[in-house]
């Protein structure tokens, strides 16, 4: 009886710590996680040692014990997690209820086959299609939102696996176990099923606040567009206006080059002649693409780099109707073009340029952006993109990007050398 305890709280840290491993976001290489995971797991088994060989009658070195291993398990997560907070403990605590729910299974089916092999199988068995399921239906979804700020509360849904974990504690394990009250089982089997739909309650909370949220942005995003459009005729409406009073005061400079001609002022017709073509250029509307919501929202982008004085390079070539979501692309260019504003806008005059080229076609997109940079550029170890240094509640274009990215099945690459920063986008259809 002893070393099936001891193996079955052994299987149970193994697939503990592989959970672990696989579902956080590492903050150091795999190498250095991996030595982590294994030497937390090692802690537990010797730790286990003690309330199941050497004091296996205190109920108050199990109570310990169990704390401090709880302690031991989460630090873990906290430790290796990319990002050391509510969610990481959300994710450790999770994975904790549930090992502890195939460790329970097994137990029962210890009791009722009195098959020590059997059982350890089974243990076996069972850990591994509960994680080979999380793995397979959860591990995406996980860390697609785990990059996310939309969410402001997982403190309080790490109050969920707290009440569960405790509840398993005091039904399966302490401070009488399955084996001295198999009457618990029934019950227990019951609360393993509950935990189970209340996580899947929980996934779609959550997934319901993430598209509120994205709901959220795009109508932020409209709104732009909208401004943007609004800016945009205005400055055609302005232009009309500048050429009907140009076009209403040609017969005037007519007759005045007409003088001029006969007087022989050459010298002044130049000069009214230039003025002419200097208010012609001043009324014209800026296009630098053939569809009017990209070249709205480069338009008022231009007219912002010119605030900041920054130089823009632009290379770009965009056709009237796209291959993708016209508004999805003018957000695109519009992140990228605030991203690298916000790098270079306190620099030296001579530092102050991004380089740009957009190019769509209707069988591929290619976005290049080039800048320089002083301070340093964090990256995301798991997306490889750049990382907001403002923490949370940034870094919100950055995902847009990516997002449309990932829909159009493009790929993003970016790199820091001698001093510039290159981002590229590109999509072939």
């Amino acid at each position: 009886m002893e070393y099936f305890k001891n193996i079955s709280y052994l299987i149970s840290h193994i697939y503990l710590m592989l959970f672990i491993y696989l579902f956080v976001a590492h903050r150091y290489s795999k190498r250095t996680t991996a030595a982590v995971c294994f030497s937390a797991g090692m802690i537990l088994t010797l730790t286990d040692c003690l309330k199941l060989n050497i004091l296996p009658e205190s109920d108050l070195c199990y109570l310990i014990v169990t704390i401090v291993q709880i302690l031991i398990t989460q630090s873990t997560v906290i430790l290796i997690s990319e990002n050391r907070d509510s969610k990481a403990l959300f994710l450790g605590l999770s994975a904790s209820n549930y090992v502890i729910s195939g460790s329970i299974l097994a137990a029962v089916l210890h009791i009722y086959t009195g098959n020590d092999a059997l059982a350890l199988a089974g243990s076996f068995l069972t850990h591994l299609i509960i994680l080979v399921l999380l793995y397979y239906k959860m591990k995406d979804l996980y860390f697609k939102w785990y990059g996310k700020e939309y969410m402001k509360n997982w403190w309080e849904l790490c109050l969920i696996p707290v009440f569960f974990y405790c509840g398993f504690s005091f039904l399966a394990f302490f401070p009488h176990t399955l084996y001295e009250n198999p009457d618990n089982i029934p019950g227990t089997i019951f609360f393993i099923i509950t935990m189970f739909v209340s996580y899947v309650v929980v996934l779609r909370y959550v997934e319901s606040e993430s598209n509120r949220a994205g709901i959220y942005w795009k109508n932020v995003l409209f709104e732009s567009y909208i401004k943007g459009l609004e800016n945009h005729s205005h400055l055609v409406e302005q232009a009309e206006t500048n050429l009907r009073i140009l076009r209403h005061d040609m017969r005037h400079y007519s007759s005045m080059i007409d003088s001029l001609l006969t007087q022989g002022k050459y010298e002044e017709i130049r000069k009214l002649t230039a003025y002419i073509n200097k208010v012609t250029d001043e009324n014209k509307v800026p296009k630098y693409s053939n569809n009017m919501i990209v070249n709205s929202i480069i338009c008022e982008t231009m007219d912002w780099a010119h605030s900041l004085d920054i130089s823009v390079n632009l290379d770009a070539s965009i056709p009237r109707e796209l291959p993708v979501s016209e508004y999805e692309l003018a957000a695109v260019i519009a992140n990228l073009f605030e991203n690298a504003f916000i790098c270079v806008k306190d620099f030296k005059k001579e530092k102050k340029y991004i380089n740009a080229k957009v190019h769509c076609a209707q069988d591929h997109l290619l976005i290049q952006m080039e800048n320089e940079y002083e301070n340093e550029i964090f990256f995301d170890p798991l997306t490889g993109l750049p990382k907001s240094r403002q923490g949370k509640n940034h870094g919100v274009g950055m995902q847009s990007i990516s997002a449309f990215s990932d829909k159009i099945g493009g790929n993003i690459g970016c790199y820091c050398e001698n001093g510039m920063f290159h981002i590229m986008l590109f999509a072939k259809f």
